[in-house]
């Protein structure tokens, strides 16, 4: 899948991937795609609700061994 940028996040814990995307969201511009690589195991529930209440689109969720990786459209 393509991707505008990559916010690598691994090794962070909950809550730090969802506020370092936040960070991202708000310097992305409409209609990019960001993806984000987590290894916390709670990344999907987080990052997945946060998506759900938002503007935002999550167009893939998949894991690679140990590593969570999300693609997101900013849609604002």
């Amino acid at each position: 899948m393509q991707y505008d940028t990559v916010l690598d996040v691994k090794g962070l814990n909950c809550p730090l991937p969802l506020l370092k995307l936040k960070q991202q969201l708000t310097k992305a511009s409409n209609g990019d795609v960001i993806q984000v690589l987590a290894t916390d195991p709670a990344a999907h529930l987080d990052i997945g609700v946060f998506i759900d209440k938002s503007a935002h689109q999550m167009l893939l969720h998949e894991r690679d061994d140990d590593i969570q990786i999300f693609y997101i459209k900013t849609l604002i």
